[in-house]
């Protein structure tokens, strides 16, 4: 996560604050999806003391740069955000039907892709979080391209709309054309 973790970040020079910082964000999405819980909480934490010291220190600032006419987010709604984000993908896993012990197969990568387009087709308005999506999708194909073979297709079956990854009219088409089996 940082180079020297043990190092408190009202110790770090502007500069390392700041590296350390950005780091630190740019991280926090990949240690959501490959870490472990405990892994995901002291990087959450790590990151929150950083911001902290660093908005303690430039308070007109954001990681982004100047903070301009913006307010910017308090601590307790970045906190919020957070927990939310991170509620919905638990409450996703615990929805999930367990996956059975040793799998008889590998599953076919239309198989897999089939599996995925019904998630979203039976999700509300067909939307589902990236998040949520690249997580079924990894427990669907062995590879992490699922979902991005289906951004890539012509036409594509998947499209994103901010947060939020939308099954298309073709993907539907498709879906109809390819059932997932029982």
């Amino acid at each position: 996560m940082t180079d020297r973790p043990g190092v408190p970040a009202r110790e770090l020079s502007d500069e390392e604050l700041e590296r350390q910082g950005v780091h630190a964000h740019a991280m926090r999405h990949w240690v959501f999806l490959h870490g472990t819980a405990d892994q995901f909480r002291t990087h959450t934490e790590r990151m929150l003391e950083l911001e902290q010291e660093y908005l303690r220190r430039h308070p007109q600032r954001t990681w982004q740069g100047s903070g301009g006419d913006a307010a910017a987010p308090s601590r307790d709604d970045r906190i919020r955000d957070l927990v939310q984000t991170f509620s919905r993908a638990v409450t996703a896993l615990l929805d999930e039907e367990p996956a059975p012990a040793a799998p008889a197969h590998r599953r076919d990568p239309e198989e897999a892709q089939a599996a995925l387009l019904q998630r979203f087709a039976a999700a509300p308005g067909g939307r589902l979080h990236k998040l949520e999506a690249h997580q079924i999708a990894r427990q669907l194909a062995p590879d992490n391209q699922l979902v991005a073979r289906l951004y890539r297709q012509d036409p594509p079956l998947l499209q994103a709309e901010k947060d939020a990854r939308v099954i298309t009219e073709a993907g539907r088409a498709w879906l109809a054309a390819h059932p997932v089996p029982a």
